[in-house]
């Protein structure tokens, strides 16, 4: 992985560089739903927003809509659906399904505009977060843990466990989610 090569392109609407200029968002003419290939077979949906300074890993395919912030760190074969927002210097490992309209901050008291206050979130290895999710920062996501739609994430969940509700609460273990699922 290395750092993102469009990282200094130029917006067509401002005219000029700017620091939260990333990847899609720069064109009025751009249509939805355009497929962009980035370097490593990786794929990003336009229109959505790639911050500065992120890492890219083989195999990512990133949805229309989406939001990724600077710093930030995407795995090899992450999936992350339309109208996600990954905040600044989330930290996803390999194999990581990120849902419709999920949710990662990193900022317990918006706005702190203080990149120094900020509490950075970590999807370990083939974690799965459901669609609307929203997970609280400084959260840590245990290696193919399941976190289901529309839970609001406010504690760490550790590995194999699969977490539902509003707060998140244990639901089952990931081999029991396997099996309901097949």
């Amino acid at each position: 992985m290395g750092p993102c090569p469009w990282q200094n392109m130029v917006s067509k609407r401002q005219g000029t560089s700017h620091e939260s200029w990333g990847i899609l968002n720069w064109s009025d003419s751009m249509t939805g739903g355009e497929r962009i290939d980035l370097p490593n077979r990786s794929v990003a949906w336009a229109p959505c927003y790639i911050g500065k300074y992120c890492k890219i890993g083989a195999d990512v395919s990133i949805g229309c809509l989406a939001h990724i912030g600077r710093n930030v760190m995407l795995g090899d074969g992450v999936r992350i659906q339309g109208g996600a927002y990954v905040a600044d210097g989330t930290q996803v490992a390999n194999g990581v399904f990120i849902g419709p309209n999920a949710t990662i901050l990193n900022d317990r008291y918006p706005p702190s505009r203080n990149a120094s206050k900020w509490e950075m979130v970590t999807l370990e290895e083939n974690a799965v977060i459901g669609g609307g999710v929203t997970i609280l920062p400084g959260i840590h996501v245990g290696s193919n843990a399941v976190v289901g739609a529309g839970a609001l994430l406010t504690k760490d969940i550790p590995a194999d466990e699969v977490w539902i509700g509003n707060p998140a609460e244990f639901h089952m273990t990931r081999k029991a989610y396997e099996e309901a699922r097949s």
